[in-house]
């Protein structure tokens, strides 16, 4: 296995048991991984600790998840972000796009093969280039 101790992944998602099992997979690949239940939560995580690569819900409680990711790159613009969603109709809006995102970087729950999961985190945390899309 190779090391990814040096890659902070964040997952934010109100269900604590996805943010559980989410963050539990990521130390056991190696990432050194946290979560947070709220957009807002993630966002006060996110003054004190740098994160490389979050995952995030579209449907939080208070703030979206769209919102939180639009506010994440306007403050940590090397910030990268993976959406994870349970809606099968989801496409990635204008603004997301612009950001660089690409529909490789929206997850389906339950994801059943993680390691995709693990090799956009791993693409995404090493190019840190803003607006960076190949």
């Amino acid at each position: 296995m190779k090391d990814f101790s040096t890659i902070r992944v964040l997952a934010i998602d109100d269900e604590p048991a996805i943010c559980m099992s989410l963050t539990a997979f990521l130390e056991d690949y190696g990432f050194k991984a946290s979560s947070a239940e709220s957009a807002e939560e993630a966002l006060d995580l996110m003054k004190n600790n740098t994160y490389d690569v979050c995952i995030v819900d579209l449907r939080l409680p208070g703030m979206s998840g769209e919102d939180l990711i639009l506010k994440a790159r306007e403050r940590y613009p090397n910030q990268r972000h993976i959406i994870y969603t349970g809606s099968i109709s989801y496409n990635l809006s204008e603004k997301l796009l612009a950001l660089g995102m690409r529909p490789e970087h929206v997850f389906l729950k339950p994801v059943r093969v993680l390691t995709l999961l693990v090799k956009c985190i791993k693409a995404l945390a090493i190019d840190d280039t803003p607006g960076n899309e190949d």
